[in-house]
């Protein structure tokens, strides 16, 4: 049986989903093997993540818009998208299997979004890197559970954790 690290492969994160506007960012882990394939933020199709935010926007259609508008929605929504890790090595795409993670600039980032307010976090793993924002009392931080399939808790129970989100969507 190979160890975690053997046959690993350097996963990077993507370019943050941000602009002056962004009011909520969500933080995932690191993107998976499916997203980094189809260089889309959470491109699994058996992702939930799509499917909440349709449901916290009231936004229906939000799944099935072409990848491009995804993001515009969300952009004018006020919700941003990053990773709280820049790289790792990684085998498959669990979470657990993250190795030698190197971390994203969470604070660089915030100091460029005036209107922030909310730091969501997409699962456990992400929940983590909230350490580093302990300089900004200000920010509701708001651990999410995570919309991977990985995670079996069911939709409807996500969706009453992902809810909370409405509060901080104008």
């Amino acid at each position: 049986m190979a160890a975690v690290g053997e046959g690993a492969a350097l996963a990077r994160c993507f370019t943050p989903v941000v602009n002056a506007d962004t009011q909520v960012l969500i933080l995932g882990s690191l993107p998976g093997a499916a997203s980094l394939a189809a260089q889309q933020y959470y491109a699994h199709p058996r992702n939930q993540f799509w499917p909440l935010l349709a449901a916290v926007l009231k936004q229906p259609d939000l799944p099935a818009l072409a990848y491009p508008a995804r993001l515009q929605a969300l952009l004018a929504a006020g919700v941003g998208l990053w990773d709280v890790v820049a790289q790792a090595q990684r085998r498959g795409s669990l979470d657990a299997n993250i190795r030698d993670a190197q971390a994203n600039p969470l604070p660089a980032l915030i100091a460029q979004l005036p209107r922030l307010h909310t730091v969501a976090f997409n699962g456990a793993t992400a929940a983590r890197a909230a350490v580093q924002l302990t300089p900004y009392p200000w920010l509701r931080v708001l651990p999410l559970p995570s919309s991977s399939p990985a995670h079996t808790l069911a939709f409807a129970d996500k969706l009453a954790a992902w809810q909370a989100l409405g509060d901080d969507i104008h």
